[in-house]
């Protein structure tokens, strides 16, 4: 089975940039709704306080994700703990230990600033039933979350998300590059899903899909569809990711393996 992810918001765009952004709990509830009858079967979620900046909150992820079941059942929810630039590794640590979420995403970099800190974290959420999705922005990164499976320090049936290009414009993000980091993971992670920025997003998902993984899709990452238009909203989106996973034959569903489950 083949995940498809939305990301509607991050953690950076403001509905000035597109008015379908959802900056409330109210809006991104009603985004994962849209996202799942568009095909999606998880959702990543950003909080937003009352300026539109990012936000670690365990309150608010805990309405958002109750809001979230209520109104689509069945669609997995994962907290992010990205720092943004306004957090450190203990704060992003904490909110999931206070949210105690079915997921969450954490970028290897940021926790492991304090490598033996984040180890005793990634042991306790999986203690906790918490699956965790490694955030591997580059070549480095992946190498150094292979290092710490080969050492026995991470299990080997994980999951890791790529990400391909950078914010906002993709920085020319290609499909080789996944290629890339697909073999350098080799088998270090029993699940990979990728996120893509800018006007590629569309290219390097179908890429992924074709090559086994899962696909993170929606605003966070970027507005266009494939034909560089710009998309109405995330539905959109999820919609022209949903139709190339049917072109290649592929079924959705799978969303907890993909997320770090266990």
């Amino acid at each position: 089975m083949t995940t498809i992810m939305l990301a509607p918001n991050g953690g950076r765009r403001l509905p000035a940039e597109h008015a379908a952004i959802p900056v409330t709990i109210a809006q991104s509830t009603a985004c994962a709704v849209a996202g799942a009858a568009a095909g999606a079967d998880a959702i990543h979620v950003h909080l937003r306080d009352a300026e539109g900046g990012h936000l670690l909150d365990a309150g608010g992820y805990g309405e958002l994700i109750a809001e979230i079941g209520r109104a689509a059942p069945g669609m997995a929810v994962q907290i992010t703990t990205e720092a943004i630039g306004r957090y450190g590794p203990a704060e992003q640590m904490q909110v999931v230990r206070d949210t105690k979420p079915d997921f969450a995403s954490c970028a290897l970099r940021e926790l492991c600033a304090d490598e033996g800190a984040a180890l005793r974290f990634y042991a306790e959420m999986a203690e906790a039933g918490v699956g965790i999705q490694h955030i591997l922005y580059t070549a480095d990164d992946i190498r150094r979350y292979r290092g710490m499976v080969e050492g026995g320090h991470l299990a080997r049936d994980g999951a890791v998300i790529f990400v391909v290009g950078t914010y906002p414009d993709g920085g020319g993000a290609l499909p080789r590059q996944l290629a890339d980091y697909v073999a350098l993971l080799g088998d270090a992670a029993a699940e990979w899903m990728v996120c893509a920025f800018g006007a590629g997003e569309s290219r390097v998902l179908a890429a992924a899909m074709a090559m086994g993984g899962h696909a993170r899709v929606g605003f966070e990452n970027s507005l266009q569809m494939a034909d560089g238009s710009v998309a109405a909203d995330n539905a959109a989106r999820v919609r022209e990711v949903a139709d190339l996973r049917r072109a290649l034959g592929l079924t959705g569903g799978g969303a907890a393996r993909a997320l770090g489950a266990r």
